[in-house]
C-alpha cells in the first residue's frame, strides 16, 4: 500500500496591497535603470490554471519525495500512473501575463533571465530566452541508472502502448485533480505498467528535483553566477520557503544587490527586500512592465507585441 507523508499547509492568508497600480508604480521605479534578474515560483503559474503548495487558499497536498520514489516499485508505479495524466494538463497550460511581462522586460534589457523554480516550461512558452530550470523540466525523463534522457512525449508513447485504456477509464470515473508537479490524485494505480530505461532497462524518473532532492552543482553554480552579474533580484510569486529559492535572497542581499518580492503573502525573504508586494503577479507585473515601456517610449518594440499577445488582467 502506498502511504505519503503530512500535507504542506498553506501560507496563511493576507490582505494584499489595496492599490495595484501605485504597487507597480513602486515596483517600476525598482526596476529602472537595473538589470534585474527574475526568480520565479508557483504563484506565477497559478493563474495558468497551475496549482500550488503554499499561496494562501491552496488545498494541504502531499508531494512526492525522492525517498518514496527510489523506496520501492509501487511508489514508482503509483507516481508513474498520476503522472501519466498529470503532465498532459501541465502540456496544455499557456503562459499568462506575468510570465509574457517578464519577457518582455527581457526583451527591453530590463530583466536579464529568469530563475524558476517551476518545472511547467511556462516562461520558455512566453518567449524568455535565458532561462535556468532550478527544479528541472516535467518534458524531460532521465534514467537513474546511465543517465540517458528522453523526451516525456517519447515516454508517452511507451505508456500508452502498455497501458490501452488507461487514462480513459480513470477519466471515466470523474474529474482529476492535478498537483503541481505534473502528479495528479488518482486513487487505483495496481494495474499500471511502467516503462524502463530503453537503453539499460534501469529506472526511469522525471527530470524534475523531487523534495528531499538537491539541485545539481552545476545548475546551482549557474544560477548563482546570474545573481552576481545582475544589479538586483526580483522575486516573483514564491513564498520562499524552501532554501532552493532563498538561497538566492540571501545571497544578493549579501552582496548589496536590492530585492524586490511580489507574492501573495507573507515570504522568508521579505525582511531582506527593500520593496514588498502583496498581489498578484498576473496584475502587478504586466502595469509595471506597461509603465516602463512607455517611460522608455518603445511602443512598437518586441516587448510591447508579446503583452499584446494575451489578456492583460485588470484591476476592479
Amino acid at each position: 500500500m502506498v502511504r505519503r507523508p503530512a500535507a504542506w499547509e498553506p501560507a496563511e492568508p493576507t490582505t494584499p496591497d489595496p492599490d495595484p497600480q501605485g504597487r507597480a508604480r513602486d515596483l517600476a521605479g525598482f526596476l529602472s535603470g537595473r538589470r534585474t534578474l527574475a526568480l520565479t515560483g508557483a504563484g506565477l503559474s497559478t493563474p495558468s490554471g497551475i496549482p500550488d503548495y503554499r499561496s494562501p487558499g491552496s488545498p494541504r497536498r502531499t508531494p512526492m519525495t525522492i525517498q518514496m520514489f527510489l523506496s520501492s516499485p509501487d511508489y514508482r508505479r503509483h507516481y508513474w500512473a498520476r503522472n501519466h495524466l498529470g503532465w498532459r494538463h501541465m502540456d496544455a497550460a499557456r503562459p499568462n501575463p506575468a510570465h509574457r511581462a517578464l519577457a518582455a522586460l527581457e526583451d527591453g534589457g530590463i530583466v536579464s533571465g529568469v530563475l524558476t523554480q517551476n518545472v511547467d516550461m511556462l516562461h520558455l512558452k512566453a518567449g524568455s530566452r535565458r532561462i535556468v530550470d532550478l527544479h528541472g523540466s516535467y518534458g524531460r525523463v532521465i534514467c537513474l541508472d546511465c543517465g540517458h534522457r528522453l523526451s516525456r512525449y517519447t515516454l508517452h508513447r511507451s505508456l500508452e502502448a502498455m497501458n490501452p485504456g488507461f487514462a480513459d477509464r480513470v477519466a471515466g470515473r470523474g474529474a482529476i485533480e492535478v498537483a503541481p508537479d505534473a502528479d495528479a490524485m488518482v486513487a487505483d494505480t495496481a494495474s499500471f505498467v511502467v516503462a524502463d530505461c530503453p537503453q539499460c532497462g534501469g529506472t526511469l524518473k522525471p527530470d524534475i528535483v523531487y523534495f528531499g532532492e538537491s539541485v545539481a552543482k552545476d545548475v546551482v553554480a549557474q544560477a548563482f553566477s546570474m545573481v552576481d552579474d545582475a544589479d538586483a533580484l526580483l522575486v516573483a510569486g514564491s513564498s520562499l520557503t524552501v532554501m532552493s529559492g532563498l538561497r538566492f535572497v540571501r545571497h544578493a542581499a549579501a552582496h548589496g544587490k536590492p530585492v524586490a518580492i511580489v507574492n501573495r503573502g507573507t515570504t522568508r525573504g521579505d525582511r531582506l527586500a527593500e520593496l514588498k508586494i502583496d498581489h498578484r503577479c498576473e496584475v502587478v507585473l504586466p502595469l509595471a512592465a506597461v509603465l516602463l515601456r512607455d517611460a522608455a517610449g518603445h511602443r512598437d518594440s518586441a516587448g510591447h507585441q508579446r503583452l499584446q499577445g494575451g489578456t492583460m488582467h485588470t484591476v476592479a
